[in-house]
């Protein structure tokens, strides 16, 4: 599969190593020069500098070929514009958007994003999972 990622930054990174480990194609659409630099000091030439919500970059990297864009900045706002651009202009067939305030998720949703990921909800599932909702529960 062709991927591409909008946000270079921790989770970016890591996301799009992990894609290249499983044998997909993948790039990393950075808009912060140095962040790109490092990236393709590390990983080679998987990242292009530029703004993944505008159209012109979108083009540039391929957009129109990829399987999936997945939008992983530190924006919501970003995240949504670039799911939405590659879904109605370049028609990526399938769009994840990161969220970092949970009450962003329905709009999301309502908007055509496919795939809502909210690191605060599924910390939240994580531990609501650990906490016993009976004392005796660990002791059986």
């Amino acid at each position: 599969m062709y991927i591409v990622v909008v946000g270079g930054g921790e989770l970016g990174y890591y996301l799009t190593k992990a894609l290249l480990d499983e044998g997909h194609e993948a790039l990393i659409i950075e808009k912060n020069a140095t962040i790109c630099e490092n990236i393709v000091g590390e990983m080679g030439s998987v990242c292009i500098r530029g703004d993944g919500c505008e159209a012109s970059t979108l083009a540039e990297v391929g957009t129109g070929r990829a399987d999936m864009l997945i939008a992983v900045t530190g924006d919501d706002e970003d995240n949504l514009v670039a799911c939405q651009v590659a879904k109605h202009k370049f028609n990526v067939p399938r769009t994840v958007a990161r969220i970092r305030n949970p009450k962003n998720e329905t709009i999301f949703k309502k908007l055509g994003i496919d795939v809502t990921v909210s690191s605060t909800n599924i910390i939240l599932e994580r531990i609501e999972e650990e906490v016993p909702t009976h004392p005796l529960t660990h002791l059986l």
